[in-house]
């Protein structure tokens, strides 16, 4: 199988596509999401309605497929019709294991949504180079993608299968794959980073060639080679679109295989300098330092000293999601 960068950034990301509920409705009706510090994407099962986010000047039509993701903290609301006065989503959908509800007579509009979970130290590797709303409409070239998914994901609900938890997780990972993808795919307005990188294919080479092998010595003129370039146009042109030079990013996501070496495995900094390319702990150090700010054996000793406190705030939190789920 080829390289995959792309791969590669949604696994050191531990990104995870997670349905928590939806709800159906009829007549008029609107519900107010709250902002969240979660990556939140929802799609229209059946019927339409209008989508008006925070920030953004016009509400947003949406008809039967479409998926809509937002990637920053805002809050939204969805109608169907901009004027209704909308209830919040807290009171609707309060109560513990609460996660479908319905508004009206339930016959006119139905809807899935969740959020993605990110690693808390990588996951800005992703959340932070993608832009404040993704707007995938059924006529896109996905279309038939995601309409199959969004049945198989209904189905899966409500029919009840064994196996239908599993299911489900993999049917919704799958639509937030095809959701970057298409953003990948026609989007021009992407912000600088890898994303927009490798969605250019005069540098996609180079990025799958540092992604492939980074502990390798990778040269500019070996990566500019790969692009049929110049050295000059391809560092000029890699920086435009990835933000930094090519070098640079090389550096960083060795960085970033460090840190989850350093966070996940107990092996030796030696260990982890010499599979990332550097033939000695210090000069690995200096740069671990240089990027992160601490050094590699600080780094991993905060870690350490910090996962007492992170794993009860995530069972507090837990509790919390549990009594208020304010993610649907």
């Amino acid at each position: 199988m080829s390289v995959d960068p792309f791969s590669d950034v949604l696994k050191l990301t531990n990104a995870e596509a997670v349905v928590t509920g939806g709800f159906t409705a009829g007549g008029p009706w609107a519900v107010r999401f709250p902002g969240r510090d979660k990556i939140k994407f929802f799609a229209v099962v059946k019927g339409s309605c209008w989508a008006k986010v925070e920030g953004e000047a016009e509400p947003i039509h949406f008809e039967t497929g479409d998926v809509g993701l937002l990637a920053k903290r805002r809050s939204f609301v969805l109608a169907s019709d901009p004027s209704v006065e909308a209830v919040d989503a807290m009171e609707l959908f309060s109560g513990k294991g609460r996660t479908m509800a319905t508004l009206g007579d339930g016959s006119d509009f139905a809807h899935i949504g969740g959020h993605v979970m990110l690693d808390p130290t990588r996951g800005g590797l992703l959340a932070d180079i993608l832009p404040t709303w993704i707007h995938t409409r059924a006529a896109s070239p996905q279309a038939t993608v995601f309409r199959w998914l969004l049945d198989r994901l209904i189905e899966e609900r409500d029919v009840g299968q064994p196996g239908a938890q599993l299911a489900s997780a993999q049917l919704t990972q799958l639509l937030f794959i095809e959701i970057l993808r298409s953003h990948l795919n026609t989007s021009s307005l992407m912000p600088a980073g890898w994303l927009r990188a490798l969605a250019d294919p005069r540098v996609a080479p180079a990025l799958r060639l540092m992604h492939g092998d980074p502990a390798r010595p990778w040269h500019l003129e070996d990566l500019a080679k790969s692009c049929a370039m110049s050295r000059t146009s391809f560092a000029s042109h890699f920086k435009t679109l990835a933000g930094v030079a090519p070098l640079t990013y090389l550096t960083e996501w060795r960085m970033h295989l460090a840190q989850r070496a350093l966070r996940e495995e107990r092996t030796a900094v030696a260990s982890v300098a010499r599979s990332l390319g550097y033939t000695s702990e210090s000069a690995f150090s200096n740069a671990f330092k240089r990027i992160n700010g601490s050094s590699p054996t600080a780094y991993r000793s905060s870690l350490l000293a910090s996962n007492g406190d992170a794993s009860k705030e995530s069972h507090e939190g837990e509790l919390t999601d549990g009594l208020l789920n304010d993610d649907i």
